[in-house]
C-alpha cells in the first residue's frame, strides 16, 4: 500500500504524488481512493486502492533506471507493423502495461516515424499521450519543469 507523498506512476495516465486518501461511497460501497496529483495540467485522478495493484500502480523510477531509459530514447526504431491498425493496438498494449521502457519504445518509435513519413491521427494522439505519461515520471523523478523534461525526451530520441 502506498502513502501519502508516494510518487507513483498510474499507467495510461502518467506519474503523480499522492495527495491524499480518501473514503467514497459508490453504490452504497464506501470504498478508500488514493487522489494523485499528476503534474502535467495540474490534474487530479482518484484511483480505488483496492484495485491499484491489478491496474500496474509502481513507484516511479530512480535515476540508474531512468538513464536506461534515455538509451532506448535513443536508439534506432524498433521494429513495428506496417499495418497502422495493428502498430497501433501493439502500442496501446505496450503503454498499458505501465513499464516505463515500453513506454519510451512507443514514444521513441512514434517520434521517429512521424519525422519520416508522418503519422495518422489516432497515432498523433497515442504519441501525445505516451510522451505525456513519460514526461509526467521524468518531472517527477529528476524533480524539472514540464518544458525541461519534453525538451530532454525531444533532443534524446534518435540522437546516437
Amino acid at each position: 500500500m502506498f502513502k501519502i507523498g508516494d510518487k507513483v506512476v498510474y499507467p495510461m495516465h502518467g506519474a503523480g504524488v499522492i495527495e491524499a486518501i480518501e473514503k467514497k461511497e459508490i453504490l452504497g460501497d464506501e470504498r478508500d481512493f488514493y487522489v494523485l496529483k499528476l503534474p502535467i495540467k495540474n490534474m487530479k485522478v482518484m484511483l480505488p486502492i483496492e484495485n491499484a495493484e491489478n491496474l500496474g500502480v509502481r513507484n516511479i523510477v530512480d535515476s540508474t533506471v531512468l538513464s536506461q531509459v534515455m538509451t532506448v530514447l535513443a536508439e534506432d526504431k524498433g521494429s513495428m507493423p506496417d499495418n497502422w491498425n495493428r502498430r497501433y493496438r501493439s502500442n496501446l498494449e505496450k503503454v498499458k502495461t505501465g513499464d516505463i521502457f515500453e513506454v519510451a519504445k512507443v514514444v521513441r518509435n512514434l517520434e521517429i516515424l512521424d519525422r519520416e513519413k508522418g503519422l495518422s491521427t489516432g497515432e498523433r494522439k497515442m504519441l501525445s499521450n505516451s510522451k505525456q505519461i513519460l514526461v509526467s515520471e521524468l518531472i517527477l523523478a529528476r524533480d524539472i519543469q514540464e518544458d525541461e523534461a519534453v525538451s530532454l525526451v525531444n533532443t534524446t530520441i534518435g540522437s546516437h
